[in-house]
Parts: structure tokens; sequence; C-alpha cells
């Protein structure tokens, strides 16, 4: 077996096993079938070529079955790239699907009607020779005129690679990574075979050694794909190229510049005679310019151009990496804009040797233009500020003052006031006034980010009048942009604090309403029990100790107004926490139609602030109330359950529960609990997980959204914790944990299991 013979069955069992590794790994993938079906048509070709080289007998027949397999390449080869990594593949197969049919159909239909001939000894103006020719035949030919079908295959061969070079440019980042090998490998293929099918439609014939540079391609080509699926996998990866036709493509003008210096390369070696050497000078011609296309489509190979004609070729006039990173770090920690506008001049004067540099910022309270470090004042005449803003948003770059003020006073009227559309030029004239002769002309610099002109800065003197260059203006602008930035950085900033302030008032506001309103349902309650119970002199005395209470409650409301912008204080005392329950529920009162049970065990003393867990307390009270009034259960019993219990350890703070959603923090550690039950309408998990402990978002209809927000701050600032259990149409569960008292006080008994 000679060396042609074993690259070419190498080829082929590359290829193959290729494209049966596409299938096993995807085999519901649409774009690894046509993988598979595409190197199944090169591995046979490959491997027929083989057998071609070898066999002696029956020669004629291997080359016309290998030229068959040779045509069903390019339209298996078309359709996959429409397909691969495309997610709108299928636009692309409707819109294609005409062409796909003729280069399907057509090509192998003309192969197979084609006789070929083949010539021995290179003698190729000999006649052709029959069947069962000796081994020293060299030259393929065609009885017929081979140039439509090599035509078409070469057409499909061009489509082939523009289609792989528009999903190539259609990727970006690390999706460009991953197609990568696989479009160069092919890109590879494809052009070596532009090279061979170029050849044939000049001499109407081939070599015979020619088809191995097929195998060697091959091999290249799948060793590359098979770096490529090593990077990416065999998943389908969605690039979503634009399904208007191939224009403006770099594959189409490389080859149809490179047939073209064939073409030309051609008629001159002939006329030299120098036809033998033309096949090797063509072969350099593409390898020429698939170098160049692959620099082009190479990211690294650009950017090292870049760098290096950077370094090497072209020498800046400043540095402006250090001038960036120097200006950065003296306006990185400025919070003033007048501080900003003032180190903004001075760093421009120093940098480009101009002395004297003003800024003026846009004063919008005022209407006015302020210069920066000084009383001066422009523009504050009303309306006189719109021209400069106008004229501004016209000239977004940096100008020269001067010329455009002569050229408005030619284009208007010399008398210029300076809310004309024109004078505001002459008033930045006559605020910046030139202090040397030969200082040059004055250099406005716009303030702006996007279409909101922040400020101006005008350059006047500089040493030697020297103009400026086209780097200093790039220079000048990328400095006007990042003191933009910073200025409206600082704007933004302070509506921010603005906000804020205002945040916190409504905040503040909420945590006061929030409390008046459950002690005003506390007196409501009562004042609806007055008509039935006033002749009760037990009543009259619990609704003036209830009336007695709840104004003490409102002064100290009051009181603590001030502090609610603050974070949440807490005066700890050991507390019988059962007691606090029971206190609690007597100060709300019965509620008609809703059962209230409590389950309160031994447990020790804790430490905790009585006034901030009692509100806690009425706050899950009046919420799980609230709940069964709104969603009583199937036979129409409104239960609420109020339970304590002794906890040693983490206790059960996990997640979820009984089928429920949980919301757990964890649990410190010899903590009692506290559990508030009921068998409401419940809520969400969403609900649960992302408002419920959000201010001013509520389930109720009336409900300001506080009272969980204000009650799970008050339980953290007792280091203790609150878990949460519900569904919607099953209730809620709601436990929070405090810490026990460090003296270990004895353990309280309330009552168990009777109705509050």
């Amino acid at each position: 077996m000679t060396l042609n013979v074993s690259l070419a069955v190498a080829a082929a069992l590359f290829a193959g096993a290729l494209g049966v590794a596409a299938v096993v790994r995807q085999p519901k993938s649409f774009v690894c079938w046509l993988l598979f079906l595409g190197m199944t048509v090169l591995a046979v070709e490959s491997g027929m070529i083989g057998l071609c080289q070898q066999s002696k007998q029956d020669a004629l027949k291997c080359w016309k079955a290998a030229l068959i397999v040779q045509s069903l390449v390019p339209g298996i080869w078309l359709a996959f790239s429409l397909v691969y990594a495309r997610g709108n593949y299928r636009d692309f197969l409707q819109r294609w699907k005409l062409i796909l049919a003729v280069t399907v159909l057509v090509p192998p239909l003309i192969a197979s009607f084609n006789r070929i001939v083949i010539i021995h000894d290179g003698a190729r103006d000999a006649e052709a020779a029959t069947a069962g020719l000796s081994q020293g035949a060299t030259w393929v030919a065609f009885e017929h005129s081979p140039k439509i079908l090599f035509l078409l295959i070469l057409i499909g061969h061009i489509l082939v690679l523009a289609n792989f070079e528009k999903t190539f440019r259609s990727a970006v980042g690390t999706m460009r990574w991953r197609v990568k090998f696989v479009i160069l490998g092919l890109a590879i293929l494809f052009a070596t075979r532009l090279y061979t099918q170029s050849q044939v439609l000049l001499f109407s014939g081939f070599d015979t050694t020619a088809p191995v540079i097929h195998a060697i391609a091959l091999l290249i080509a799948c060793g590359l794909i098979t770096v490529g699926y090593a990077r990416a996998g065999f998943a389908q990866l969605d690039i979503y190229p634009s399904r208007a036709l191939l224009q403006n493509s770099v594959t189409v003008v490389l080859v149809g510049g490179y047939l073209l210096v064939v073409g030309v390369l051609a008629q001159v070696v002939r006329h030299l005679g120098g036809v033998d050497s033309f096949r090797a000078q063509a072969f350099v011609v593409l390898l020429g310019i698939v170098g160049v296309a692959l620099l082009v489509s190479s990211d690294r190979a650009r950017a090292g151009l870049q760098r290096f004609i950077s370094r090497h070729l072209r020498r800046p006039q400043h540095d402006f990496r250090l001038i960036w990173t120097r200006f950065t770090e003296q306006t990185s920690s400025v919070f003033d804009p007048c501080e900003l506008g003032a180190i903004t001049a001075k760093f421009i004067s120093e940098t480009l040797n101009v002395l004297t540099v003003s800024v003026f910022l846009v004063d919008r309270q005022n209407a006015c233009l302020a210069a920066t470090g000084s009383s001066k004042r422009l523009f504050d005449e009303p309306n006189a500020l719109a021209p400069l803003i106008n004229a501004l948003r016209e000239r977004n770059t940096p100008f020269d003052l001067d010329s455009v003020h002569q050229q408005l006073s030619r284009s208007l009227s010399p008398n210029l006031s300076s809310d004309s559309p024109s004078g505001w030029t002459q008033v930045l004239r006559d605020a910046t006034p030139c202090q040397f002769e030969h200082g040059g002309n004055r250099l406005c610099v716009p303030i702006s980010a996007d279409d909101r002109v922040l400020g101006i800065m005008v350059l006047a003197d500089r040493v030697n009048g020297l103009r400026y260059t086209q780097e200093e203006l790039e220079l000048l602008n990328c400095l006007s942009d990042q003191t933009a930035a910073g200025l409206l950085n600082l704007q933004l900033t302070q509506e921010l604090m603005g906000a804020k302030e205002m945040e916190a008032f409504q905040t503040m506001s909420a945590f006061f309403v929030h409390d008046m309103k459950n002690l005003a349902s506390r007196l409501n309650l009562m004042l609806q029990n007055l008509p039935d119970h006033f002749d009760d002199p037990e009543f009259r005395v619990d609704a003036l100790r209830s009336i007695a209470s709840t104004t003490e409650r409102i002064n100290q409301l009051i009181s603590r107004l001030s502090t609610l912008r603050k974070k949440i204080s807490i005066e700890p005392v050991e507390t019988d926490l059962n007691q606090l329950v029971e206190e609690t529920l007597a100060q709300l009162g019965a509620e008609p139609g809703v059962e209230i049970s409590t389950n309160l065990r031994a447990i020790p003393m804790v430490s905790v602030d009585r006034e901030q867990i009692a509100s806690v307390i009425t706050n899950l009270v009046l919420n799980a109330r609230d709940a069964v009034l709104s969603a009583p259960d199937a036979d129409g019993t409104r239960r609420v359950r109020i339970e304590t219990a002794g906890c040693d350890g983490d206790g059960d703070g996990g997640h979820g529960g009984d089928g429920g959603h949980g919301l757990g923090f964890k649990i410190e550690s010899e903590s009692v609990t506290l559990s508030v039950e009921d068998n409401g309408c419940g809520m969400s998990p969403e609900f649960v997980q992302n408002s419920l402990f959000r201010p001013f978002l509520s389930t109720k209809q009336k409900g300001l959204g506080i009272g969980m927000f204000q009650s799970k701050a008050a339980v953290e600032a007792h280091r203790g914790s609150m878990i949460v259990k519900s569904l919607p149409g099953h209730g809620t569960t709601i436990r929070i944990s405090l810490p026990i008292a460090r003296s270990r006080a004895t353990p309280s008994i309330g009552g168990n299991g009777g109705d509050a």
C-alpha cells in the first residue's frame, strides 16, 4: 500500500468515526445527522480515491463512482452550513430550498452521464485509452466537457464557505470561541477543494495523485472539528444570523480574487510554456489567500497587529494610560461639583500647557452658568441660557470658539445680545479674555452626558500658541466625558440621598401609622361593645383600663417617633413570655366568630423588651385573625392558636414542612419559641419568599405592609429568628424564637388549651 493510499484510507476512517460519534452523542439532533451524512460522503469519497489508486483493472469504473460521490458533497454540506449553530436554521432551509434542491440533484445527474477516460504517462495530447490501462496512467480526463459539472460543484463549495463565514461573523464572545475550530477545519477542507475544482475547470481533467490533497485536507479538518466539539460538545448552539441573502461576503471576494489570479496566471504560464509548474503556483496562491483569511478572522491576530503598530510604528504624543490613571485618581474621591471642576481645569492646564482654563457648570436651579472657583455667573437673564444649551447639543466635541464666533458674526447682525442664537459666543469670549497676544484661539470643550449639557470648558493662552492635534482633541473629549460622568454621578448621588431621606420619612411614618392603626382597632372594638355592656360595672372598669393603656401606648409612640430613623434599640428585661402573651390577648379582647386558643407550656424566663415583643404578638394575632375572617375552612370554624415551648439546640428551623413553604432563619440555641397558627387563607410561597418581609407589600386590601417587616426587625434585634410556613387555603404558622434569660429563671406555667 502506497503512501497516497494510506492517507486516503486514514482520512476515510477518521471522517467516518467522527460522523458516527456525532450521531451516538446526539441521536436526536438534526445537525448531528447532517454532519454524519457529510462525513460519510467524504469518507466514502476518500476510500474510493484510495481504491482507485490501488486498482489496476477497474480504474475507469472506480473513478466514475468516485466522481458521482464527489458530486454529492456540495449539496449535503450546504445543508449543514445552513443548520450548524443557527438557532433559526428552519428559516434558512425554507429560503434556500430551491438552491438546495439544485445542488443536491443536478451534479449527481450530470456526473452519472459523463464518461471518463484515462491518459498514460502524462501524454495529454494522445487519444483516450480504453479499459485495461497500464500502471503508468496519470491523467483522468472526460469525454464530455466537465465544466458545467465542476462549475456547479465549485459554486456549491463557495456557498458552503460563505454560509460558514456568515455564522462565524454572527457569533460573538464565547460563542465564537466555541464554533471557531469547527468552522476553521471545514473552511480549510472546502478551500482545498476549491483549488482542485479550479484545476479541473482549467485543464478539463486532473492528475490521479491530485485527489490525495483531499485526503490530507480531510485529516486536518477532522482534527480541527474534533477540537471544536471537544470545546463545545455536540449540543446545539444558538446563533441568530440575519436571514438576508449573502451580501458583503469576504468569502465571495476572496474566491473571486483567487479565480481571477489563477485564470490570469494560467494564461501567462501557457504562453511561456511552463504549464507543468502551474498547479504548484496556484496552490501557493491559494495557501496565501487562506492564510490572510485566517489572520483576518482571528481576534488574537488582529489585536496583536494593532499592538505592534501602536508600539513600534506610531509613537503617540501623550501617554493616554498614564494621563487617564492620574486623572481618575485625582477625581475619584471628589464629592463637590465645584471642586471637581477646579481639579479638571488644573489637570488640563498642566497636561496640555494651557495657561488659562475656565470651567463653567450649568446651574439649572438658577438658570445660569456658574464659574468654578469664583462667584461669576453667566447668562443670568431669563431664557439667556437656552441658546448656549442648544448650541452645545449641536457641537458635542471640542471646537474653536473664536472661529465659530466669526462665522456667526458674518451670518448674523454684529450687534449680538446674550439671548440671541449666536450671542453666547460673545459672552464666553468676554468671560475668558486672552492674556497673551500669541496664545492662539480659544478652544471650547462641552461637558455633556448623552443629551444632557452639564457645563463647558474654555481653553485659552496656550504656550507658543500651538494648535491642538487630533490626538489632543480626542484626549480632551475623553477628559470631558469623564468629568461629565463625575458630575452626573454627583447629581445622582444628591438625588439618591434626597430619595433616601424621603424613604426614611415614609418608613418612619408607616411604622407610626401601623401601631396607631392597631391601637385604633382596639378602641374601635371597645366602642362596638360599649352600647351592649355599658351598664356592666366590670366592663366599664375594663374599658377605662383599656383606654388608659391605649393612651399610654400612644404617648410612648409619640416619644419614640424621633428615634424611628435609627436602628431598633431594645431594653431587655427578664420576662415571663406566657404572662406577656396572656396580657396582650386580654388587651386585644375577643373577636366574634373567631376561636382563639392557647397552649402555654412551661418555659424559662426570656430576656426581651416587653414593649417590642408585645407589639410583635399583637401584630401576629391580628394578622391571623384577619386571615381566618377572610377565608374560613370547610366546617365553618375560624381558629387561631398560640403556643409556647422550650427549644434546646437548633429546634426545627428548617425550610418548609408539612407540605408548606418555610422561610427560616437560624434559631439561637437555648431559646424558647412562640408560634401563632391559623386556618385562614394562607399565602403563596412566592409571596412568603419575596414580599412578606418587605415594607409596603401586603395581601390585605387595607394593609400597610409594614407589620411583618417591623416584627422581623424587632425579633432579630433580640438575636431571635422567625419561621413562616404557609400555603394558600391551608393557613399559616409563624414561629419565633427568643433567647432565654441568663439567670435561668424557674419555668413559668400558663394556661393549657383554654380559650382566650
